[in-house]
């Protein structure tokens, strides 16, 4: 029966459920913007916009919403949170202009926001027992990974069948069932931590971060003039160092930076960061494999990923049990070891070959970076006491943000790069239309239409053959990434307490 159930499950249950929405919104809207583009008629800088605004302003407001969390109650936060976010994502469904769209992205951030580090303090102040922590957490892992990855799939059935904004307003039907949930169950009574919120530096960290985020993005991937980029990076810096500077000044400062002074924490964060940011760099790239070079529609290419899904959404129980019997510190490294691994061999192998190769190390893939990012999370929040839950969790989740938006970004370039070496235009191609192909595939894509049936059967032969290479480099490039990862997070968590045989 359900109130046979520890009511500690349930609030878990509860929390989980209100942050599916939040991970799925990270990668759905990729699927959606060939449709909705054209539909709101909008720019290119709009899209960037559109794209960039909402992990822009979470990596901003994750840490403030989290000190928040744990000044005024997790409770307070996560309530609002979901109402923000639910009515946002109704805007969001129903924007007829491209401004509109970007206004309501802003306030999905905020709910986001708000929803993010309080699912992860939520968990740390409900599970006092480290066994059962961990397991939370690896299902919290869970929810994590698969609804990160299963976001494309939604997205193609629902464009299948529905207009681009029914990917926003899946989101409805989901808070009016998590908020009444969360409202009964979460515990009205909780651990805070003393002292007033402060407005002012809540503004400060969110200019820096913003600042320099913007400023590296900008300036690697969109080719802005040197002399603007080094100015926002200079604004960024600047503003983070004045917030440093108060935090080590206040008898109670917004974010204690003594967080960082634990190893597990500062592991973690550099699991979270790495390894998100290689993992949305590495589904950026099959993706566009998929559809662009083997053919493949939306739908097609999200089935064609079921494979890391599903290992995905067993990863993180798996982590839990895992640390408990081995010990963190050999659990988080070889999964690391392991995916990049499995990463090295998928970049040089057949994804149309039959049988079971590729299936099973995208298995692998899928599998093993759920273990490692559950893991950063068990690190994370074993490490701090649970009145400062919010405040931790919001740095992981930012780890998550900033990883993943400056691994598309990074990614991005580095596959325009490589892409513009590699592809072999067909001869006596216009000046101005080679420069066009060779940005990247979709460019060179555009470029055939425009063409006569021959040549444009050479360009895009050509263009799926440097495309091919490119993503071989790509993954290759991700494979030893990670690999590095696994040997630091072994070093850095030599000192972490959850060895073997610990915790009885």
């Amino acid at each position: 029966m359900l109130f046979a159930i520890p009511r500690r499950w349930l609030v878990l249950f509860a929390v989980m459920l209100a942050f599916l929405p939040v991970v799925i919104d990270m990668t759905i809207l990729h699927i959606a913007m060939p449709s909705l583009t054209p539909a709101l008629g909008a720019t290119g800088t709009e899209v960037l916009w559109i794209i960039d605004i909402y992990p822009l302003l979470m990596a901003g407001l994750l840490v403030p919403m989290g000190t928040l969390a744990d000044r005024v109650g997790t409770r307070r936060v996560l309530l609002t949170g979901l109402v923000v976010f639910g009515v946002a994502s109704l805007l969001a469904a129903f924007s007829t202009t491209p401004s509109m769209l970007i206004g309501a992205r802003v306030l999905l951030a905020m709910g986001g926001s708000m929803i993010m580090p309080c699912v992860l303090g939520v968990i740390r102040k409900t599970f006092e027992d480290e066994r059962e922590r961990a397991m939370a957490l690896g299902l919290w892992g869970t929810v994590g990974a698969a609804g990160a990855a299963v976001g494309p799939l939604i997205g193609g059935v629902l464009l299948e069948h529905y207009w681009w904004g029914s990917v926003f307003l899946i989101n409805v039907p989901i808070m009016l069932v998590v908020a009444p949930v969360a409202y009964a169950l979460l515990p009205r009574l909780e651990d805070t931590t003393p002292g007033k919120w402060a407005l002012g530096q809540a503004l400060i960290l969110l200019v820096g971060i913003i600042a320099v985020v913007y400023g590296i993005k900008s300036g690697v991937g969109a080719g802005q003039p040197l002399w603007r980029v080094g100015l926002v990076l200079s604004l960024g810096l600047a503003m983070l160092a004045w917030f440093t500077r108060i935090q080590l000044r206040s008898a109670m400062p917004m974010l204690d930076l003594s967080l960082f002074r634990h190893p597990a924490i500062v592991a973690g964060m550099v699991m979270a960061l790495v390894a998100s940011g290689a993992l949305a760099g590495v589904e950026l790239t099959l993706a566009q494999e998929l559809q662009y070079v083997l053919d493949k529609t939306p739908l097609q290419a999200g089935v064609f990923m079921v494979p890391i899904m599903a290992a995905a959404a067993v990863g993180g129980p798996v982590a839990g049990d895992l640390s408990n019997r081995f010990g963190l510190r050999l659990v988080a490294s070889m999964s690391m070891a392991l995916a990049a691994a499995s990463l090295a061999y998928l970049a040089h192998a057949d994804l149309q070959a039959p049988g079971w190769p590729v299936p099973s190390a995208l298995v692998v893939l899928g599998l093993t970076l759920s273990i490692g990012l559950t893991a950063s999370s068990i690190a994370i929040m074993g490490a701090v006491d649970a009145s400062k839950g919010g405040a931790a969790g919001a740095l992981e989740a930012t780890g998550y943000e900033l990883g993943s938006g400056l691994g598309i970004t990074l990614f991005g370039v580095f596959m325009t790069s490589v892409y513009t070496r590699t592809i072999v235009l067909p001869p006596h191609l216009e000046s101005a239309l080679g420069a066009q192909a060779t940005r990247s595939i979709s460019d060179s894509i555009v470029v055939a239409q425009r063409l006569d049936a021959a040549q444009a059967d050479v360009l895009i032969t050509a263009a799926k053959a440097a495309f091919s290479t490119t993503h071989s480099i790509l993954l290759t490039a991700a494979a030893m990434l990670i690999a590095l990862l696994s040997v630091a997070v072994f070093l850095m968590l030599g000192s972490h307490p959850g060895k073997r045989g610990a915790h009885g």
